[in-house]
């Protein structure tokens, strides 16, 4: 295979005339696109993007690695199927249904982004990499724009409203997902991790004076687990966002 210089904005796996490949014939037996993709995103999942390679899924789908090239033109190609494969798992609410209110629509499609990015911390990267035009991601990025609109912004502000969310949501997430895996690499559970960094912190010069003057914003944040006290900050800067959308609509 040719390697790329670099990928452009028209590089997409999604288009019409690079989607169709993988049904000529004479192309490995058992495999297809959606299984080859399945294994991508467990293989992901198990060990990271650094160490994804078409010779590693290869190898986990028991064929050669030059046999994945059937259904794929190069590797980037498959980390945007994987992509879109993710966003799958959504579960997304109905953006017509009449008594919904739009601050609920969007604190679900909120939560559940922030759930994907923490389960598949892989994510983050790849959906800053590609366009996010695949199927579900076009369909998750359709009930978002439907919900923002519903809350009565003009036009010129629903696109600044949802980056503001979702950018939000975005950060929040990834950075979440690489501190579950950083604890999950230590064998402790969270809550003991955290007790050991929050012990550590005071025992650094420098570091020690600016957790004195926090400890009090940490002791009212609640919360006995660590999930609970990153549930309610998210809910708690969620709602900020929100009430800052409102207060846009009540400005007029």
């Amino acid at each position: 295979m040719t390697k790329r210089a670099g990928r452009s904005a028209r590089d997409s796996v999604w288009r019409e005339d690079r989607a169709r490949r993988g049904g000529r014939g004479g192309q490995p037996s058992g495999l297809d696109r959606e299984r080859i993709t399945e294994a991508s995103v467990r293989l992901l999942d198990a060990e990271g993007l650094a160490k994804f390679s078409m010779r590693r899924l290869a190898a986990e789908l028991n064929v050669t690695a030059m046999s994945l090239y059937w259904y794929v033109d190069t590797k980037d190609d498959l980390l945007e199927l994987a992509l879109d494969a993710a966003y799958a798992e959504l579960r997304l609410p109905d953006p017509d249904h009449p008594e919904e209110d739009w601050r609920e629509q969007l604190r679900a499609l909120a939560a559940a982004y922030r759930g994907l990015l923490v389960r598949h911390p892989w994510l983050s990267p790849l959906a800053g990499r590609f366009l996010n035009i695949g199927p579900n991601a076009l369909a998750f990025s359709r009930l978002v724009q439907r919900a923002v609109r519903r809350a009565g912004l003009p036009a010129h502000g629903v696109t600044g409203a949802i980056s503001a969310v979702f950018q939000f949501v975005y950060g929040f997430g990834t950075i979440e997902g690489h501190f579950l895996a950083r604890i999950a690499d230590t064998g402790l559970s969270a809550e003991e991790y955290f007790e050991q960094a929050m012990s550590m912190a005071d025992e650094v010069p420098g570091t020690a004076e600016v957790f004195k003057e926090s400890k009090d914003l940490m002791a009212a944040r609640g919360g006995d687990t660590v999930d609970e006290m990153l549930d309610r900050d998210f809910a708690f800067a969620l709602d900020l966002l929100i009430a800052g959308i409102e207060a846009m609509v009540a400005r007029g």
